[in-house]
């Protein structure tokens, strides 16, 4: 059976506000709806940052016990943050931050790593894509415009490849662009079709 054809027996469900995720699916074909429950986004100090992304996606999708009683519906949570140096950077409180963040990016490389969960009533895959991103050296009247034209404080790592600071600053990626954005949808859609696959009752 065709893949789309085995898709309508089941809703999607994506967990997340983010429209850059939501244009993202959108992409891949797969119909979802989108539905937003609030989250903390706590992790403990010191953790990898690849688990930290990892804890909070799953996290998020524990949200959904309600809507995952029907074996029917898939849920699709996922956590997007900048590392360097092992050590995590999530979204900017205020410009000053968001200022000394994109500071620190300034001419060297980074990780941006993505947590995944897709969730059915009983299976579940987690996982989590990491792409490492070089930015040029940026002046800091660069850094103040990108901050006060595109407050990028809704961004881990204060700042969005798709806009002004990634077209003008981003001189080399290496891995996945769409999971920058906030949704590695290359592997999403295999794992998806994965869990859809695998026997009921199982955990990949």
């Amino acid at each position: 059976m065709d893949f789309f054809e085995k898709l309508k027996r089941y809703e999607i469900i994506l967990g997340s506000q983010s429209p850059r995720r939501q244009e993202l699916l959108a992409q891949t074909g797969i119909p979802f709806r989108k539905l937003v429950r609030e989250t903390s986004e706590v992790f403990p100090v010191g953790l990898p940052p690849e688990e930290v992304v990892l804890l909070l996606c799953q996290e998020k999708a524990k949200l959904f016990e309600k809507e995952l009683q029907d074996p029917a519906v898939v849920v699709i949570t996922a956590d997007t943050m900048v590392a360097v140096d092992q050590s995590v950077m999530n979204k900017p409180a205020d410009p000053t931050e968001a200022f000394d963040m994109l500071k620190t990016l300034s001419g060297r490389w980074h990780e941006v790593l993505t947590g995944v969960c897709i969730r059915q009533r009983n299976k579940e895959i987690a996982f989590f894509e990491t792409t490492k991103v070089l930015f040029r050296e940026l002046e800091d009247w660069e850094i103040l415009h990108y901050i006060n034209d595109c407050q990028p404080f809704d961004k881990a790592g204060a700042y969005g490849i798709q806009e002004w600071i990634g077209i003008v600053g981003i001189r080399e990626i290496r891995g996945s662009y769409a999971n920058v954005v906030g949704l590695p949808v290359e592997r999403l859609f295999c794992e998806l079709k994965n869990l859809l696959e695998s026997p009921a009752g199982s955990y990949v």
